[in-house]
């Protein structure tokens, strides 16, 4: 089943078109990728689905109901967390989610176990500060419990991990895959690293379009072909190569690599020819990053 599904969105803002024809669906218990560089038009997608603005066009369903602008009855079903959470930093954690729990109608014994677990679930289980003594890390991770603790169907995070070291970043990502199993996540981010280690599926937004969409695994091989890359110990070595195969790439001192697999039988006969002994040769699988930098012409 569709948790979410966009159908021919568009958005403008004056003479600007922010976006154009988005149309993706993301499925249950996934972790979908929604990337893009910056100022390509997530965050407006992301309000668009929250309800906060109206779509020009197009359709936006959550769990198979509309969303419209200014209701709030789909937004039951969603957890948000923005890229910047702000609280009540006199509170504590446990404080904070009581506090939430109540505004959207929870039983006081449901908030409390239910603020235990996700507490737990984030590493701050044992967390009696105050928030304004957090690290933006320990925020990012309040911010998911808060997100999560009405059990929505679906949990919206955009551009989580940006502005956290690696460590932090570890950890919110692997607290987005342990909420998997009870939720569906959109994940906004133009961290490709961060795509490859949790996502299932992805949809790339350049310039307010879908550029590409689909599984892992298929978008990773859908256009960049796989490359081979062969080291030799002398840099006149590379230099021969790179004369003899105009279509390599010069990746680095002594460093060439091949693009076209179909060339690299006569690659090896010619480093055989001239007695070049190559010290690596090694096949490189296309990444996101490759594929990215394709997709927005770079």
């Amino acid at each position: 089943m569709e948790m979410l599904s966009l159908s021919k969105v568009e958005k403008r803002f004056g003479t600007k078109q922010v976006l154009k024809n988005v149309t993706f669906s993301v499925p249950e218990h996934t972790i979908y990728g929604f990337v893009g560089q910056n100022g390509a038009g997530k965050t407006t997608t992301m309000k668009l689905i929250l309800g906060l603005l109206a779509c020009d066009k197009g359709e936006i369903l959550v769990d198979g109901a509309p969303v419209h602008y200014g209701e709030n009855k789909t937004n039951r079903f969603i957890g948000y967390l923005p890229d910047v959470p702000e609280f009540y930093t006199y509170m504590t954690p446990m404080e904070y989610l009581r506090l939430c729990g109540e505004i959207t109608g929870m039983e006081s014994k449901e908030i409390k176990s239910r603020s235990e677990e996700l507490l737990e679930l984030v590493g701050l289980g044992n967390e009696k500060r105050r928030i304004k003594g957090f690290s933006r890390g320990m925020k990012q991770r309040l911010g998911i419990a808060q997100a999560l603790l009405n059990r929505p169907r679906l949990l919206i995070c955009d551009e989580p991990t940006s502005a956290l070291d690696p460590a932090g970043r570890k950890e919110l990502l692997d607290i987005l895959v342990a909420a998997k199993k009870e939720t569906t996540v959109l994940f906004s981010t133009h961290i490709l690293s961060d795509v490859e280690h949790i996502c299932d599926e992805l949809a790339f937004l350049h310039e307010g379009e879908i550029a590409l969409q689909g599984k892992l695994e298929e978008v990773r091989h859908m256009r960049r072909q796989t490359a081979t890359e062969i080291e030799v110990e002398k840099p006149e070595d590379a230099r021969q190569i790179l004369s003899a195969f105009p279509d390599m790439e010069n990746v680095g001192k002594g460093c060439v690599k091949l693009v076209n697999p179909k060339q690299l039988p006569a690659l090896l006969h010619f480093l055989a020819d001239r007695n070049i002994a190559p010290v690596r040769i090694e096949r490189m699988e296309p990444t996101l990053e490759d594929l990215f930098l394709e997709v927005i012409g770079k």
